[in-house]
């Protein structure tokens, strides 16, 4: 049985914003190439145009106007909400990739950024397709595409030194996102996730590989 036009307004709506949402996945990409400095020379004026905007349209209507007129039918509600004063989710992306580019090394950054760019996009879409059991905040069929997808992140991602226990690194990061998304604790997801993922990857290298350089990509 098809579901309530409302339900398919609304996942449709989702698919959009997901879509739109994958396309960030160009910042790991194209930071694989590149020196930070210039990663950072990019995305600096780019999130503070983006922050900027984000306050402007909960204070000067014609841009509140300009940002529901192009981008209304895939924002949240709450973000639509000019007395909550939120940002978009566009904004907590651009946001979360300069902040842990500046702070992580490259080789967790990918790693972690990639995580949620992917998985938080299938956790989001499964779950509202799939989702029947509850899993803390969410449902246990999104957090399991979420973690399924962040192992195959892990699998793929590059490693300082190949080592299986980089790999073991990495797929306690992808389950400390899993219950972070799964959590919903309160922060943007698009900052918390990476962050937790950079910090777990980053702590576990330090106390099982000493001596690898996670700094090796630059």
């Amino acid at each position: 049985m098809s579901a309530p036009p409302a339900v398919e307004q609304s996942y449709s709506a989702e698919l959009a914003r997901k879509g739109i949402h994958l396309f960030s996945l160009s910042i790991p990409v194209v930071y694989s190439f590149i020196p930070k400095a210039t990663a950072l020379a990019i995305l600096v004026p780019l999130t503070v145009a983006a922050v900027l905007f984000d306050a402007a349209r909960h204070y000067y209507r014609p841009a509140r106007d300009l940002s529901h007129s192009v981008f209304g039918k895939i924002m949240r509600t709450h973000e639509k909400d000019s007395g909550q004063r939120r940002l978009t989710g566009a904004s907590y992306v651009l946001l979360s990739a300069t902040l842990c580019i500046l702070f992580f090394p490259k080789l967790i950054f990918l790693t972690a950024f990639a995580i949620l760019i992917i998985s938080d996009s299938a956790a989001a879409l499964v779950g509202r397709r799939f989702g029947r059991h509850p899993f803390l905040a969410k449902s246990l069929e999104g957090s399991l595409g979420f973690l399924i997808t962040a192992l195959a992140v892990v699998a793929l991602a590059p490693k300082a030194a190949g080592l299986p226990a980089e790999y073991a690194i990495g797929a306690a990061g992808a389950l400390v996102g899993t219950v972070v998304e799964g959590a919903g604790i309160g922060l943007d997801d698009n900052l918390s996730i990476p962050v937790a993922i950079g910090l777990t990857m980053w702590g576990l290298y330090a106390l099982l590989l000493p001596g690898v350089d996670v700094f090796l990509l630059g």
